[in-house]
């Protein structure tokens, strides 16, 4: 099987192995996974190289669409800092093989990664704030619903760290109609939905430079935003 001259692996930021994984891989049918960490005193790129090389990770479209029509299984690789994923689709592989015993299935498994947990629902990738985090974070912001000042549980909100895929908006839409709820009982002034994030940058998930910030790139206060979010609260 021939290599690639290059395999890009390597995702920069967070929010592009978020990317990557989600919209690339799982949406498209890479469900079989296994995890690991790179462990210290070992250098990433060495088991880069060992793992895109032993899986046959580095192919062409093209040789990748040959496999598929021939029932064989295609194996993508991604790694962050020290945490990485090997991801298959169906078919025949040597990875189902080698990694018997320790293959998850996204569709009923999902993935954890940075507090997100990354799944497949109803035909599509499924990007949410992992259960424990959130708990943590509710927890966090009803404390403080009557106790701090409009201003501060604004920002709090809109510089919330969780890029917006559509159930991440749907989890913070409740938290924001659970502390407006709690306001209210309190007689106190509400949040504004502009408090809410609500477009998802796109990125470059293996640049160095992330470029513009996300707060510019959100557009929290936009006519678009601010309709798309109002359509996101009556069905939440």
């Amino acid at each position: 099987m021939k290599e690639r001259a290059e395999y890009n692996c390597e995702a920069t930021t967070i929010e592009g192995f978020l990317q990557q994984l989600a919209v690339k891989l799982v949406a498209n049918g890479y469900w079989f996974y296994v995890t690991g960490i790179v462990p210290e005193g070992k250098d990433p790129q060495a088991i880069d190289r060992k793992l895109i090389r032993k899986y046959g990770v580095s192919v062409s479209k093209f040789t990748r669409c040959r496999r598929k029509r021939a029932g064989l299984a295609n194996v993508q690789y991604l790694r962050h800092g020290r945490f990485f994923i090997l991801i298959a689709t169906h078919g025949r592989h040597d990875f189902f093989q080698e990694e018997k015993g320790r293959i998850k299935d996204v569709r009923e498994t999902p993935i954890k990664f940075a507090s997100y947990a990354i799944s497949h629902r109803g035909g599509h990738a499924h990007v949410r704030i992992e259960r424990e985090t959130y708990r943590d974070l509710k927890g966090f912001l009803l404390d403080h619903a009557t106790r701090r000042p409009t201003e501060w549980l604004e920002r709090t909100f809109f510089e919330l760290p969780f890029e917006p895929y559509a159930p991440v908006r749907r989890q913070l839409v409740t938290l924001w109609k659970r502390v407006n709820e709690a306001r209210g009982v309190a007689q106190m002034e509400p949040l504004t939905l502009n408090c809410l994030r609500l477009r998802r940058r796109i990125v470059r998930p293996f640049e160095t430079s992330v470029g513009e910030s996300r707060s510019g790139l959100l557009g929290a206060g936009s006519p678009h935003a601010a309709t798309e979010l109002k359509r996101t609260v009556r069905h939440s």
